[in-house]
């Protein structure tokens, strides 16, 4: 299991949440019941954005028979590369 740090929005207040990225179920957003859960209990909100790439990488993980978890991993850490190139 990994864990990501995510802005989410509380009211119009971006704050930091973990998620943890696993084995999904199946045929089930890998999320779901994190996002569920942080709206239910605290009234946060995960980005759309976020639930989109989390969808797609878990689609992407699918189709190609590889890590769920090691794929997020691995794109999550390109892009936090990218973000602090210079250019």
């Amino acid at each position: 299991m990994k864990r990501f740090t995510i802005p989410c929005d509380f009211g119009g207040v971006k704050h930091p949440f973990h998620v943890y990225i696993g084995n999904p179920v199946p045929n089930s957003h890998p999320i779901k019941y994190q996002a569920a859960w942080l709206q239910e209990e605290r009234g946060g909100t995960i980005p759309t954005d976020v639930i989109d790439s989390f969808q797609k990488l878990y689609q992407i993980a699918k189709e190609n028979g590889v890590s769920f978890e090691e794929l997020c991993v691995y794109a999550l850490g390109q892009a936090s590369n990218s973000d602090g190139e210079a250019t």
